[in-house]
């Protein structure tokens, strides 16, 4: 889908370098920013950081887009976003983390989620440390490693006011979730990529993938399952 005509004129003057006109296409658009954010959110940086980091993807997605390309904007905009949010997990967060932690960190992560999954219930520490064949103080150590920090700012009034925003699910919710899944999706084989566009956005059945790719259906199980783990993993980097 092109650019709406009335918008091209604006991103023309925007592309020439005309602060108004980027301005405009900033502030119209900070939707995608919260959105983004709110992907990440949870996830051991802090929203207010996320936020920053994704205006800064904004204005770089507004002074970079072509018209001539022939998609949307926000097509373009949020990998661009969503890229520098993730610059500041490359960066280790607020919070410097070792990288030997770190990589232990993300295996504590993906252990915890296997061994839940398994066993279908939240694993005990010591059910972790031998996942990860280490001991439990340093298990604890890599789980408060992946922790969001607590802010020690947080307002009183807020405390006492006594209530919680619900999360409504937004249009720039939808767009960032189906961008993200499109770009996981886009990394792998033609293969994998094909048993889950069967399994998934076609509803076959394992028996029937398993005929068109020409496998079995305990190949397509195991495979499947592994595909899945990557997906999880690309998901929530």
């Amino acid at each position: 889908m092109s650019v709406p005509k009335n918008d091209r004129a604006l991103f023309i003057r925007a592309g020439k370098g005309d602060a108004a006109a980027q301005t405009q296409l900033v502030e119209e658009n900070l939707g995608l920013v919260h959105a983004a954010a709110r992907h990440f959110n949870g996830k051991g940086i802090e929203y207010d950081d996320l936020y920053q980091a994704g205006c800064m993807g904004l204005v770089k997605a507004v002074t970079g887009f072509d018209i001539t390309r022939g998609v949307q904007f926000s097509t373009y905009a949020v990998p661009v976003i969503m890229g520098e949010m993730r610059r500041l997990f490359r960066d280790d967060g607020p919070v410097k983390v070792s990288r030997s932690l770190k990589e232990l960190s993300l295996k504590a992560m993906r252990a915890r989620e296997k061994l839940s999954a398994r066993l279908c219930r939240e694993p005990t520490l010591s059910e972790l440390a031998a996942e990860l064949e280490t001991d439990p103080a340093e298990a604890a150590q890599a789980l408060e490693a992946a922790a969001a920090p607590l802010s020690l700012t947080s307002s009183r009034e807020d405390e006492e006011n006594g209530q919680t925003d619900i999360p409504v699910d937004s249009e720039e919710d939808a767009l960032v979730d189906h961008l993200a899944l499109k770009d996981a999706l886009g990394s792998l084989p033609a293969d994998d990529r094909l048993l889950i566009l069967l399994r998934y956005f076609q509803g076959k059945t394992q028996t029937e993938t398993a005929s068109v790719l020409h496998m079995t259906q305990v190949q397509v199980s195991r495979r499947e399952k592994k595909i899945l783990a990557l997906l999880r993993n690309r998901l929530l980097e």
